[in-house]
């Protein structure tokens, strides 16, 4: 967490006019600046950026903020990267407040061996003599020594203890090495050995962007056989269920295209990372996981599938489109010609060529409409009970309500079938749920079921967290301690901050907050449908959270005796209002019913 002060100081000393001038063409208009906007298409300029008061503001299509506003919905930063990105602009050194100590975390040695293995494969590669074989190869598929430095892309020589005698003198621990997969050790021989050999090496990084594993790439020249690509293998630091390569890079790109690109391998994603397609993700060695699309959807709910065409492809792309469905992300197919891949087609067709297919894409439940067409599943009453088995599955796993009622009437015009017997259909079985949230299918799950948050959404959403890392990761990018206004959740959501893999009460801990979090802890309750009560408890915390925000506001307001004073609060108050309306559907219809010293914020609608 970045101190409150400090935030305050990098938004003082920032150059707004200097940080949205490198990405939008400002004019000076008196002791303003405006340009067309670049959130919307306009041919009259209605884009003001006012850099004595630090914001900018369309009256075109609304958009307005702060510097940190404009790099996270222009350039899809988070913010706690905008900040810093800022500072270092600005010459302000960030130094953020964790409750944890680097020495005190009990991962700090893996992280410390895969770091140097980076290292040390990346200068493998650049070794003039050592590295040849690989260059070489690299550049046959299009990869410059340009976009192998982008990519920190390395070699492991095809030796048997080079990487191990080096890693000794480092005085890095074999054990930890073994656990890691960079030493292998035979049950005849008790010396360990390299365990990646002859091989272009990928880093695998966590969404922090720190290294946690490696793939590896076979060369033709190297000696003896072996599988084409190796990976390491799940450890600590390592789960290959729950990470996505290329994602510590692409998640900005992702964020600011609004969609993300899934491609089946290393290669293709770099391949196509390298000619601008910078929002592309692979999986690791295995099948879409649901804690890989939980992990996508925190930074899109659009996303293409890239996997080939062959019969292989196309049962990989629909059982991740039905992972991602599941998740509440819409997918699309991207359709290659036959024999074609994402890495080849770039190559041979460049990416404009790329750009043309992507343009082309098919929603996932059109796609296979499509193929069952073509091999006449429509065409007797037999086939067409046939389709509707293949069809279920895709309909059983869709979670957006409305999304799931164009799939049903799709299905129902494509089949003949009434929509309301495809429903009783997709009742039979329940919806598969969330693996990471360790739920087994109940009523709760089955189609047209809302998840409640009966007993409050900070609990709620407390219990998600201590489910898996991959929550409290999510729930730290959305929402801060601040936002709670229960003191012993507030302390337990630092507490899950400070240590993910928290599973037992601090001894720093209020007695009243650690028996909270043993009773957390031993919840019997099930949890289906884990994104939507995630989503649903924040959205419940934020809005309370700026509805206390908006009532200290308003004593202030009341209290002020300056005019000037006045202006800049009810400004600043009607900038909630607008904050509140977007996240609360139901803010007009209840603010009658609001305490009076509320009612001002109806303001914001006039």
């Amino acid at each position: 967490m970045i101190p409150d002060h400090i935030i305050d100081e990098v938004r003082d000393r920032a150059d707004i006019v200097e940080i949205i001038g490198e990405s939008v063409s400002l004019k000076k208009a008196g002791r303003e600046f405006k340009a067309n906007c670049p959130f919307h298409d306009e041919k009259t300029p209605s884009f003001y950026v006012v850099p004595h008061k630090g914001f900018y503001k369309c009256f075109g299509c609304g958009k307005a903020g702060s510097v940190f506003d404009f790099l996270m919905e222009r350039q899809g930063m988070d913010f706690v990267e905008a900040v810093k990105y800022v500072a270092a602009r600005s010459g302000i050194e960030i130094q953020e407040v964790s409750g944890r100590k680097p020495e005190e975390d009990p991962n700090r040695p893996y992280y410390e061996i895969t770091a140097f293995a980076q290292n040390w494969f990346r200068n493998q590669l650049l070794d003039e003599r050592v590295g040849q074989d690989a260059r070489t190869y690299l550049e046959s598929r299009g990869i410059d020594a340009e976009v192998a430095e982008r990519f920190e892309l390395g070699y492991a020589p095809d030796e048997w203890r080079a990487f191990r005698e080096a890693a000794v003198k480092h005085g890095l621990e074999e054990q930890l090495m073994l656990e890691l997969g960079l030493l292998k050790q035979s049950e005849r021989s008790k010396e360990p050995y390299d365990g990646f050999r002859g091989r272009v090496m990928f880093p695998i990084k966590g969404v922090s962007g720190r290294v946690v594993a490696f793939g590896g790439r076979i060369l033709e020249t190297t000696s003896g056989d072996g599988p084409k690509y190796i990976n390491s293998p799940e450890t600590p630091i390592y789960h290959k269920g729950r990470n996505l390569y290329g994602l510590s890079r692409a998640k900005n790109p992702i964020r600011r295209d609004g969609q993300a690109l899934i491609v089946e391998g290393y290669m293709d994603a770099v391949s196509i990372a390298a000619v601008g397609f910078e929002n592309v993700v692979a999986p690791l060695g295995t099948a879409l996981t649901p804690e890989q699309a939980q992990l996508l959807s925190r930074y899109t709910k659009r996303v293409l599938l890239l996997y080939d065409s062959d019969r292989a492809g196309l049962k990989a792309t629909f059982k991740a489109g039905d992972v991602l469905l599941e998740s509440g992300v819409h997918p699309s197919v991207v359709t290659f010609p036959e024999g074609e891949d994402p890495d080849t087609y770039v190559r041979a067709h460049g990416p404009d060529g790329l750009s043309a297919l992507l343009k082309d894409s098919m929603d996932v439940m059109d796609r296979k409409l499509q193929i069952l067409g073509d091999k006449s599943y429509f065409s007797s009453i037999d086939r067409r009970r046939s389709a509707v088995d293949r069809l279920l599955p895709t309909l059983r796993a869709v979670i957006d309500p409305t999304l799931r009622d164009l799939y049903v009437d799709r299905v129902s015009k494509a089949t003949g079938v009434q929509p309301g017997t495809l429903l009783e259909d997709m009742k039979k079985v329940p919806r598969p749920t969330s693996r990471s949230l360790g739920s087994r299918p109940d009523e709760s799950s089955r189609v047209g079921h809302a998840p409640s948050l009966k007993g409050g959404a900070e609990r709620h959403l407390l219990k998600v967290m201590v489910r898996g890392i991959e929550w409290v990761e999510r729930a730290a990018e959305v929402i801060s301690s601040e936002d709670f206004e229960d003191p012993y959740h507030r302390a337990i959501f630092q507490a899950l901050l400070d240590d993910p893999e928290a599973r037992v009460p601090l001894p720093s801990m209020d007695s009243v907050a650690a028996q909270r979090f043993r009773e957390i802890l031993v919840d019997p309750e099930e949890l289906a449908h884990g994104n939507e009560i995630f989503s649903k408890a924040v959205k419940r915390i934020r809005v309370a959270a700026l509805h206390r925000r908006a009532k200290h506001l308003q004593a202030k307001i009341e209290r002020s005796r300056s005019e000037k004073e006045k202006l800049e609060l009810v400004i600043e108050k009607s900038h909630l209002a607008a904050e509140i309306r977007e996240l609360d559907e139901n803010y007009w219809v209840s603010a009658a019913r609001r305490s009076p010293d509320d009612k001002n914020l109806n303001e914001a609608k006039t």
